[in-house]
C-alpha cells in the first residue's frame, strides 16, 4: 500500500457523559493511502458521518487520534466536502456556487479560480449552466455543482456523506460514473460514505464495512476489480461474491450484541 495519507488510531467518539451516553465510535484504527478510494458501509446510527465530522475536525475526540500526512497549513487546507444535499446558495448562480471557497477565505475573486471553476463544470457537464440558478437545475446537477465546489481548492483528500442517496437510480449511476471518471483523472484520496453495497464495491479499492453502534471495524475487504471500471461489471461474478460477501457481513453483525 502507498504511503498512508491519514491514519486512524483507536479512533473514539462518545456523546453525552461518560459512562451514560451514546458510543458512536469505538475504538476504530484505519489507514488510508495516498489516491486510495476508501468506502464506509454499514447500518444506520453506526458513525459513518460521524467519522467525517471528526476528520474534519467539526466534532472533537473522545479518545485516540486522527493523523495527516503533513502537506498543508490545516486540514481544512487538505480536504474538500461533499454533503448528502449539495447546500447551494439559491441567490447564487452556478459559477458563483461553485467559487463561495474562495469567498469563505476572503479572497478577491481571481481569474484563475474562475477559470478553474469552469473548467471543473465543464468536466462535470455543466458549461452551459454556469449562468443558471439552483433552482433552475435537477437534483443531479446541483449535485455535480457540490462536487465542483469541494473540488475548487484542489484537495488532497475528498470526504463525501451519502452524495447519491436523494437521487434516482438513474441519475445515481450517472453520477458514479462521472465520479469515477474524475476519480481516474488524478486519484485524489476518497474517503466515501454509502448504504449502498454495489456503490460502494463499484468505486472502491477497500470497503470498510462497519458493526451496529458503537462502531466499530467488521471487516476490510479488498475489492479485486480491474479498472477502469463500468456499470456492466456489476452483473459479473466477480462483483457478485464480494459484493454477497459484504452483505452476509452485515447481516452477520446485525445479529451480534454490541
Amino acid at each position: 500500500m502507498a504511503e498512508p495519507v491519514m491514519t486512524f488510531s483507536h479512533v473514539t467518539k462518545h456523546y453525552g457523559p461518560a459512562g451514560g451516553g451514546t458510543r458512536a465510535v469505538d475504538d476504530l484504527d484505519l489507514e488510508i493511502a495516498d489516491g486510495e478510494f476508501v468506502s464506509i458501509v454499514g447500518p444506520s446510527g453506526c458513525g459513518k458521518s460521524t467519522l467525517l465530522k471528526l476528520v474534519m475536525g467539526l466534532e472533537p475526540l473522545t479518545g485516540g487520534s486522527i493523523e495527516y500526512r503533513a502537506e498543508a497549513t490545516s486540514i481544512q487546507a487538505m480536504t474538500g466536502m461533499v454533503f448528502q444535499q449539495p447546500l447551494l446558495l439559491p441567490w447564487h448562480t452556478v459559477l458563483d456556487n461553485v467559487l463561495v471557497p474562495s469567498a469563505l477565505q476572503g479572497r478577491a475573486r481571481k481569474r484563475a479560480d474562475t477559470g478553474h471553476a469552469r473548467t471543473l463544470l465543464g468536466m462535470l457537464g455543466l458549461t452551459d449552466f454556469a449562468d443558471r440558478y439552483p433552482y433552475q437545475l435537477s437534483g443531479g446537477m446541483q449535485q455535480r455543482v457540490g462536487i465542483a465546489r469541494a473540488l475548487l481548492h484542489d484537495p488532497r483528500i475528498l470526504l463525501m456523506d451519502e452524495p447519491f442517496g436523494a437521487l434516482d437510480a438513474m441519475t445515481r449511476d450517472q453520477l458514479t460514473m462521472d465520479l469515477l471518471d474524475l476519480w481516474e483523472r488524478d486519484r485524489k484520496t476518497v474517503l466515501f460514505i454509502t448504504h449502498s453495497i454495489s456503490e460502494a464495491v463499484l468505486l472502491s479499492d477497500r470497503v470498510v464495512v462497519m458493526t451496529p453502534r458503537p462502531g466499530r471495524i467488521a471487516e476490510i475487504v479488498d475489492i479485486d476489480v480491474r479498472r477502469p471500471r463500468t456499470l456492466d461489471m456489476v452483473n459479473t461474478p466477480e462483483f457478485g461474491r464480494i459484493a454477497g460477501h459484504i452483505r452476509q457481513l452485515l447481516d452477520d453483525t446485525e445479529r451480534v450484541p454490541a
